[in-house]
């Protein structure tokens, strides 16, 4: 175990274990996507109209309304673990790396946010 080379350097180390659980959760945020989305689509198909005032009313549901929270969440957890696995892979600059996740975690908070208060005005009939 020389520290001549790159290979001896890092040879002993093992692995740094997050590789498993972000595939792990990855996986875990397309199930949810997959079910809410079907509940989604099954619950807008059901609806015997789609103007505004139906809308509201469905979106007012307690259920409907932390399906759709729920899916919010779900997709936007499940785009930044995406989109960071492919920042880290194709960004080789630390500095420019940090500086991407930071933006992709900035894009995701605010997203998921906007998202979320939206179906929370939804739901609440514009009270805030």
């Amino acid at each position: 175990m020389g520290n001549g080379t790159s290979i001896g350097r890092v040879r002993g180390l093992g692995s740094a274990h997050h590789g498993a659980h972000h595939w792990l959760v990855q996986r875990f945020t397309a199930i949810g996507n997959l079910v809410l989305m079907v509940f989604l689509l099954a619950s807008l198909a059901l609806l015997p109209a789609y103007d505004h005032a139906s809308m509201t009313k469905w979106i007012a549901q307690p259920l409907v309304a932390t399906a759709m929270a729920l899916l919010v969440i779900s997709v936007f957890w499940h785009a930044r673990l995406g989109l960071q696995v492919l920042i880290e892979d194709y960004i080789h600059t630390s500095g420019n790396k940090f500086a991407m996740i930071a933006l992709l975690n900035l894009a995701v908070i605010g997203g998921a946010g906007f998202g979320l208060f939206s179906i929370a005005r939804l739901a609440l009939g514009g009270a805030f």
